[in-house]
């Protein structure tokens, strides 16, 4: 990978052997391997076996988990905060865990609509509960250094499942919840 970005930046026109770039192609292909470290990372090596049997049956929300991504059209970052909410039906998953699926996703070059499915579908698939709601806000560098250049402008995508598509209470008391201070 380290060759390719000094091959890239032979391309810009730049002398990859000057002083400041000198090592710039092990430092950007250890950086890229970082931010797509989700492709190495599995739902159960994340969840580690912190599902737990409890009767417990009331929405759990954690709001505003910071989100970092790489745009895949342009492998430029975007960045944000995600929203989870769930209903369980006697497994509740460990508050934590609900970052780590974030990190899983958020870490792979994405689109902003299949994170947030993603995310949803991961904590279905861990802890089977009667609905999951996710609420992604994003921005994208993509949108503020290039094309458009709106560095205000800020994307939110939804995924509802469950209780949370079928009953619009559920899914106005989680937005409530989501959108307090």
């Amino acid at each position: 990978m380290a060759r390719s970005y000094r091959l890239l930046l032979g391309g810009l026109g730049e002398n990859p052997d000057r002083q400041g770039l000198i090592k710039t192609p092990e430092r950007a292909a250890k950086a890229m391997l970082y931010f797509t470290k989700g492709y190495d990372q599995s739902l159960e090596d994340v969840l580690n076996g912190a599902v737990f049997d409890e009767d417990h049956d009331e929405m759990v929300v954690v709001k505003d988990i910071e989100m970092f991504s790489m745009c895949e059209h342009h492998l430029v970052p975007f960045y944000g905060k995600v929203s989870i909410g769930y209903l369980p039906c006697n497994k509740i998953l460990g508050l934590s865990k609900l970052a780590r699926i974030v990190e899983i996703f958020s870490r792979r070059l994405q689109v902003q609509e299949r994170l947030t499915k993603q995310i949803a579908v991961a904590v279905t698939q861990a802890v089977q509960p009667a609905g999951v709601a996710v609420v992604v806000e994003g921005v994208h560098m993509c949108m503020v250094m290039r094309g458009v250049q709106k560095i205000n402008s800020k994307t939110v995508t939804s995924t509802m499942l469950g209780v949370f598509r079928d009953d619009p209470k559920t899914r106005e008391e989680f937005l409530n919840l989501v959108n307090s201070k």
